[in-house]
């Protein structure tokens, strides 16, 4: 029985939703965010896009650590240190412009060569994601725009 909930337990753990999206970490573990504020919560996004969400709607929570999934193991890195790409041939997660973290430099730079994109810190990444914010968000609601069409048209 012990065995049974620990299973059960270890399931449900990995079966974490953005808050802003709903979108699954199991399936965006290479862009989850974890943001940490002072007080000792923790908010769990899909990407650095929803980070930027949080961020924006609770300016009066000062944020002390802030991780990120390293695009290649999924492994939480803090944000702030990691090796960054911005841009590239890889679609973005809730983005039109991707933000890509990555453990080492080394990695970063192998990306770069396959897929394109620039290297950037962490605060160049932020104020992109805020740059991009508008037009994002009218790229997601297009397409759960269409999402819902294409399901309403099988329904008929």
């Amino acid at each position: 029985m012990l065995l049974l909930a620990v299973w059960v337990l270890s399931v449900h753990a990995e079966d974490v939703f953005c808050q802003y999206c709903g979108m699954k970490k199991t399936q965006f573990g290479h862009s989850w965010t974890i943001i940490t504020h002072s007080d000792g919560n923790e908010e769990m996004m899909c990407s650095i896009h929803c980070a930027a969400i949080d961020m924006a709607l609770h300016t009066d929570k000062p944020v002390s650590r802030i991780t990120v999934g390293d695009y290649g193991t999924h492994k939480q890195i803090p944000a702030e240190s990691a090796f960054w790409v911005i841009g590239g041939d890889k679609p973005g997660v809730m983005t039109a412009r991707a933000k890509w973290a990555f453990e080492s430099k080394a990695d970063a730079d192998r990306f770069i060569k396959a897929h394109g994109g620039k290297h950037a810190d962490f605060d160049a990444v932020m104020k992109a994601a805020f740059e991009d914010m508008y037009q994002d968000t009218l790229m997601i609601q297009n397409k759960r725009q269409l999402m819902k069409f294409r399901k309403d048209a099988t329904e008929k």
